[in-house]
């Protein structure tokens, strides 16, 4: 299946928040044929948002084996449609018992009472990177388990690279080495650097300046911070001399598109490029590198999805148990095998970079990356953030940090 741009809390990201009613297209049967109620019965429903074949597959092997385990049935539903299908789940109190919970809509349901708070009942929550347990905490109270998560890297199309008299040597480490090799590949007349233009990837300079729109724990917002001006006055000043031209004035739909199709010769993208890049793209040769660092360090985004469980669910502990064998190390990297995924747990790192060796960039990101803000009305802000990015090249970065900042601190507060 062909993989478009994600946007996380961001996901438009790997999979927006799911739960559901079987009545509002889960692809789940009963015994007799009709489609069975979520959350009935006596075992458990859980509700996942499928990238295709590979993921249904692994999960259907991985609740069999679950049930053949511990004796509890797992119903596996597929969503149609998240965000409608969580929405009347939760409103006819009838929701999976556990469901793909984004951090985008954290804030919404825990606050209405939606979601179990059950982040102090895992056994193997310090096995989580911290960053990503940030993500889906509210109020300092964990409401989901991160079952994996994604990381932005640098793409570099290595004919190009070569064909511009470039080496391994001067893959860029930093602002400066990125700007001198930009120079060198715009003189052979490609593009140098493509990405799209929103704050899930230029956000990546911010934080490398020792910015971005929230701190850690997104209790209070820094879109204003020296850091951030700094960070997106880079991205300016690379629009301007052109080492950067967006992927919507190249005429792509997203980062991947531009660059598979050889558009640019490097590109900011996350590792699910490379799913892509295989289906779409076979040709393309390419490498996988961890960003440029700023005047603060390395820098880049990341972007989670957790699961979640139903406030409503007369199943709750056998839900943490479905819950934590999903998260277990030898299922996250049977998942990572199974399609793609980077583990959520540290003590799956070794043998996955073992395993992907051509894709240590990304997981390299876990210990520096940040995340897409998640407070309750945040999107809204991003997306008009996003809009002023896309003119950024004839706009100020400080004054449009400064509107952010505000509309941020509404939110927040």
């Amino acid at each position: 299946m062909k993989i478009t741009r994600r946007t996380f809390g961001t996901y438009t990201i790997a999979a927006a928040i799911t739960a559901a009613l079987a009545a509002c297209g889960s692809n789940s049967m009963d015994d007799s044929g009709n489609a069975a109620a979520s959350g009935s019965g006596g075992g458990l429903t859980l509700l996942i948002a499928s990238s295709g074949d590979a993921e249904t597959a692994a999960y259907t092997t991985a609740v069999e084996a679950f049930t053949a385990d511990t004796g509890i049935a797992v119903e596996l539903q597929l969503a149609t449609d998240l965000q409608q299908e969580l929405a009347q789940g939760f409103a006819a109190d009838s929701p999976a018992d556990v469901f793909y919970l984004a951090p985008d809509y954290l804030a919404s349901y825990a606050d209405n009472g939606s979601l179990y708070a059950y982040g102090d009942q895992l056994s193997n929550v310090d096995d989580f990177y911290p960053s990503l347990v940030s993500s889906l905490t509210r109020d300092g109270v964990l409401y989901g388990a991160p079952k994996d998560f994604s990381t932005l890297a640098l793409f570099i199309n290595t004919a190009m690279w070569q064909a511009a008299g470039l080496t391994e040597a001067d893959y860029p480490t930093d602002w400066d080495s990125l700007e001198s090799v930009a120079a060198k590949l715009a003189a052979s007349g490609t593009t140098p650097l493509t990405c799209s233009p929103e704050y899930a990837r230029v956000g990546a300079f911010m934080a490398q300046a020792g910015g971005g729109l929230t701190n850690a724990d997104g209790t209070e917002a820094t879109a204003d911070s020296e850091g951030s001006i700094t960070g997106l006055t880079k991205v300016k000043t690379l629009l301007e001399s052109g080492a950067l031209v967006f992927s919507s004035d190249l005429g792509a739909g997203w980062g991947g598109e531009a660059f598979g199709s050889g558009l640019a010769a490097m590109a900011i993208e996350g590792n699910w490029l490379v799913g892509s890049l295989s289906a779409d793209y076979p040709d393309i040769e390419y490498v996988a590198v961890e960003l440029p660092a700023g005047p603060a360090g390395k820098g880049t985004m990341q972007f989670t999805n957790g699961y979640g469980i139903a406030e409503a669910s007369v199943h709750k502990e056998d839900a943490v148990k479905l819950v934590e064998y999903l998260t277990s190390t030898e299922q996250q990297l049977a998942f990572a095998q199974a399609f793609g995924v980077m583990p959520s747990v540290s003590s799956a790192r070794e043998q996955w970079e073992a395993e992907n060796p051509t894709m240590t960039a990304f997981i390299a990101g876990a210990d520096y990356a940040i995340n897409v803000p998640t407070a309750a009305g945040a999107a809204d802000v991003v997306a008009d953030f996003n809009s002023q990015i896309a003119t950024l090249s004839s706009a100020d970065p400080k004054t449009i940090l400064e509107s952010v900042q505000t509309n941020l601190e509404a939110v927040i507060a």
